[in-house]
C-alpha cells in the first residue's frame, strides 16, 4: 500500500510540475528540435489561416525569411518586399513574412487582423504565415535554427531582419531590419542566388 501510495503521490507531482511549467517545457521541446534539425525544410509552419506549411515544398526556390510587424518604422517595407517578390517570383523566389511582437509590442493583431493589413495596405501576395516569437523563452524552433545553428548566428535585432536562403536550403546571407529590401546588397545576391543551379 505504502509503495502504491509512494508511485501515486510521485505522479501527481509530475503532473503539477508539467502543468506549472509550460514555458521550460515549450523551451526544452524547441531546443531539441532546432538541435535536431538539419535543415530548413524540416520544419513545417501554420499559414496565416493556420494551415500547417511544410517549408519543404520550397525546395529549389530561393526565399527570403523576414521576421514582419504592422506597427514599426520598417513596416513599409513590405512595399518593397512585395515588388522584389513581383520582380524574382517567376524564376523560382518567395518571400515568407513571420509575424512577430518581439519588439515594441509593434505586431499585438491576431493572425486575422495581420492578414487584413497586410492585403489592404499593402496589397501583399507573398505568403504569410501565424505569428511567431523570434527571441527570448519562447522562440520559435524555426529562429532558434536561424539564429543558433545556423552559418549566421546572433539574435533577431528587430523587426525586419531578412535571411536569405538558396535553392539547397543554406541560409547564405542575413541583412539587417534597416536594409530595404531593394538595396543593391540584397538584390545582388538575389540574383546571384537565383543564378545558380
Amino acid at each position: 500500500m505504502k509503495a502504491f501510495i509512494t508511485a501515486a503521490s510521485l505522479m501527481t507531482l509530475m503532473s503539477g510540475l508539467l502543468l506549472a511549467a509550460p514555458d521550460v517545457r515549450a523551451e526544452q521541446e524547441g531546443l531539441l528540435m532546432a538541435a535536431k534539425t538539419t535543415s530548413l525544410y524540416d520544419f513545417t509552419m501554420n499559414d496565416i489561416d493556420g494551415k500547417p506549411v511544410n517549408l519543404g515544398q520550397y525546395k529549389g526556390k530561393a526565399l527570403l525569411l523576414v521576421n514582419t510587424a504592422s506597427f514599426c518604422g520598417n513596416t513599409p517595407q513590405y512595399t518593397e518586399l512585395e515588388a522584389i517578390y513581383e520582380q524574382y517570383h517567376a524564376k523560382g523566389f518567395e518571400v515568407l513574412a513571420f509575424p512577430a511582437n518581439n519588439f515594441g509590442q509593434q505586431e499585438p493583431g491576431t493572425n486575422a487582423e495581420i492578414k487584413g493589413f497586410c492585403l489592404t495596405k499593402y496589397s501583399v501576395s507573398f505568403p504569410l504565415f501565424s505569428k511567431i516569437s523570434v527571441k527570448g523563452s519562447d522562440k520559435h524552433p524555426l529562429y532558434q535554427y536561424l539564429t543558433e545553428n545556423s552559418p549566421f548566428p546572433g539574435e533577431v535585432e528587430w523587426n525586419f531582419q531578412k535571411y536569405l536562403v538558396d535553392r539547397n536550403g543554406n541560409i547564405v546571407a542575413r541583412f539587417p531590419h534597416r536594409m530595404k529590401p531593394s538595396s543593391p546588397e540584397i538584390v545582388q545576391e538575389v540574383e546571384r542566388v537565383l543564378a545558380a543551379k
